[in-house]
């Protein structure tokens, strides 16, 4: 639900209604409606994906719902429900089920679920079933009862008022994959207390009917889809799983001030190439009948859905037949309705290319000045990624049109031709794209294809002595009653080195190396010491000489071979769970105090929004096992990704170290 009060307050009514039993607090008709419907609510968390950066970014949501129908069907809200990969729905008796999407419907902002009974605890047990009421009865001041799960909690119930039956989106500014909500759907305005998570769940009349489904929080007010068009879309989920509505192209609105006409609505634009063009439809018209149905006066912006649903409800390819004037001359018009498009078909992820892409729709390529919408639009680019690396790069907005010479006419072939160029491929291969920006052509080159894995050179090994040092300051010296020394003051010791072994010890001063004065005495000095050090070649014997505590300090060790640095040392980037990881330096031991035996990788960064950052993986984990099998090294990873993806395994456990603690973490991605 869209709405900005607090979450703490959320909880507080919540723990408030919770405390006491219904019938020591209500009248026996307001238990009645509550005990009609409140078995049928339910709490949803979902797992949503939404295009952005050149990939599907992934996060959790929460909402309400209730079970409408005895086979496991149940309401919500799209912008809930209807871009989630993964549902998982809480029964009001606990019980937690996965659940799949049957439909959604962005305009009307609903979405219908199912549960599989085959999951309950009983198979056989009878579903709650809540009923739908008229939502043209209600009337200003009636008494209705608000049900959902504020911020995911319990399922709770507030009561009410309705406050308003006509309310829409101020300015039109709610809009859910491109549509317009307020285009279609007039809120039932009311004041029984809403939040966060309130989503999708029932509005309720005294007579225990859903006349409602809560939608959105507008400062005291909650807005309500009435029950009319709800079951009329939910309807239309359930046999269809989509619901399909007409278009003639044709833009309406208020009636201007100075018209002063006792009905219809304003026609403020039509669609060149469209029905309504083709009716003979103009700007200024007066519309004051359609299909038989007389047009009331249209003076604000929420009288308009009322003509909007009857043209949207008309059965597509029918006759829609419009009545009224033009110059205060009488006029009739007739169009033959075709479909409406959705206004943001789903985009979807397109890795070889790191860009997210849909298709293009008629109306969209209209408003390109497009002959047709044969194309794939770009929605979406990663920096970095092969379509942003081209010469020109390619843009979000542009329009792919050809791909190694083959059409691309909608996002399935551009899916095609890039899975028929790359497929069996170990490299990324160039590949001539035509594609289309801001109206004009282009030609440029992408490497699609797999990213190969970054070969890291080997760093040419140094001598090494085994300790970290800070230099010794002029401020340093004074105070450690040593005025005017140069040098360095050792603060770690590597473990198992022949620093340790020689015996020097955290806090000793090293003033001269074999007899020479360590010229260091400034901050910027910090790297004197180790580049004398790597002067020297690995073998080598040297003498140090300083002081511990008081005591004059001299002796000697072999330098060893430099250990590998962390950017040596293999790593992956799993790009379908999106994280990365390597193997456990030397550095990382120490640093971290890791025993000699831990094995693991360490992940390295955790992609917002990604499977693995919804799971809980942080960077700076140790990953030491999936699915109880041993992550020992990156190679190892890999084979274990490599199997997981094949098999399409989800949900599968990694067991990671964080701190001084392990735990662990659960993915559930959608391969």
């Amino acid at each position: 639900m869209f709405d900005f009060r607090s979450l703490a307050l959320a909880a507080a009514v919540t723990a408030a209604l919770g405390s006491l039993p219904l019938s020591a607090k209500v009248d026996p008709q307001i238990e009645a409606a509550v005990k009609a419907v409140y078995p049928a609510l339910v709490r949803i968390y979902v797992v949503a994906e939404e295009g952005g950066g050149g990939r599907m970014q992934k996060q959790r949501a929460s909402g309400s719902g209730t079970i409408i129908h005895p086979d496991g069907y149940i309401l919500t809200n799209h912008h809930v429900a209807g871009r989630a990969s993964r549902i998982v729905v809480n029964l009001a008796d606990r019980q937690e089920l996965h659940a799949t999407l049957v439909g959604t419907d962005p305009l009307a902002d609903l979405a219908v679920l199912k549960i599989d009974k085959k999951d309950l605890r009983d198979p056989n047990m009878v579903l709650p079933v809540a009923k739908f009421g008229d939502s043209s009865t209600l009337a200003v001041g009636d008494i209705v009862l608000a049900m959902g799960s504020p911020a995911g909690l319990s399922q709770s119930v507030t009561q009410g008022i309705v406050a308003n039956t006509e309310m829409i989106a101020p300015g039109g500014s709610m809009r859910l994959d491109g549509e317009a909500v307020g285009e279609l759907v007039r809120w039932i305005g009311h004041d029984a207390v809403i939040f966060g998570g309130n989503s999708g769940g029932p509005l309720v009349n005294l007579q225990g009917e859903i006349v409602g489904v809560n939608e959105v929080g507008i400062g005291s007010l909650g807005g309500a889809i009435p029950s009319n068009l709800a079951r009329k879309v939910s309807d239309d989920l359930i046999a269809n799983g989509c619901v399909r509505r007409s278009w003639i192209g044709l833009g309406v609105q208020p009636l201007l001030k100075t018209i002063h006409a006792d009905a219809g609505v304003l026609v403020s634009g039509v669609i060149a190439g469209s029905p309504s063009a083709a009716a003979g439809l103009q700007a200024g018209d007066l519309i004051t009948r359609c299909n038989g149905t007389a047009i009331a006066a249209s003076r604000a912006p929420e009288d308009i859905p009322v003509f909007n649903r009857i043209l949207l409800e008309t059965p597509i390819g029918s006759e829609f037949v419009m009545e009224g004037t033009r110059h205060g001359a009488p006029m009739t018009w007739k169009a033959t309705t075709t479909e409406r498009e959705p206004a943001e078909p789903r985009e979807k992820e397109l890795l070889s290319w790191g860009i997210t892409t849909r298709d293009l729709t008629k109306l969209a390529a209209r408003e390109l000045r497009r002959a047709d919408n044969r194309a794939a639009i770009v929605q979406s680019l990663r920096p970095g990624s092969a379509a942003a690396n081209a010469k020109p790069a390619i843009s979000p907005g542009d329009l792919i049109l050809e791909v190694a010479g083959k059409p691309i006419t909608n996002t399935a072939d551009l899916f095609r031709v890039s899975r028929e160029i790359t497929e069996g491929k170990t490299k990324p291969v160039p590949t001539l794209i035509a594609y289309e920006h801001s109206g004009r052509s282009y030609l440029t080159v992408v490497k699609i294809g797999p990213e190969p894995e970054v070969d890291k050179p080997g760093l040419a090994r140094k001598a090494w002595i085994g300790i970290d040092t800070q230099v010794i300051s002029a401020d340093l010296a004074e105070a450690l009653a040593i005025p005017g020394a140069k040098g360095v003051r050792i603060t770690q010791i590597y473990p198992g080195s022949n620093a340790e072994k020689a015996g020097l010890k955290i806090g000793d001063l090293i003033l001269k190396l074999d007899g020479a004065v360590i010229s260091a005495s400034r901050p910027e000095d910090s790297d004197v010491f180790t580049a004398l050090i790597r002067q020297y070649k690995i073998g080598t014997e040297v003498t140090l000489s300083g002081r511990r505590d008081t005591q004059d300090l001299s002796l000697k060790l072999t330098l060893e071979t430099s250990p590998e640095a962390s950017t040596e040392l293999d790593s992956h980037e799993c790009k379908p769970l999106e994280f990365n990881a390597r193997d456990i330096a030397k550095s990382d031991r120490i640093s971290d105090k890791l025993p000699d035996d831990l094995q693991g990788v360490l992940i390295t960064e955790v992609k917002n929004s990604g499977w693995a950052a919804l799971g809980g993986l942080v960077n700076g984990d140790i990953l030491m096992s999936i699915d109880d099998k041993a992550t020992d090294s990156i190679k190892t990873l890999k084979t274990q990704l490599e199997e997981l993806e094949k098999s399409k395994r989800s949900p599968f456990v990694l067991f990671v170290k964080r701190g001084i603690t392990t735990r662990y973490i659960e993915l559930e991605p959608t391969w």
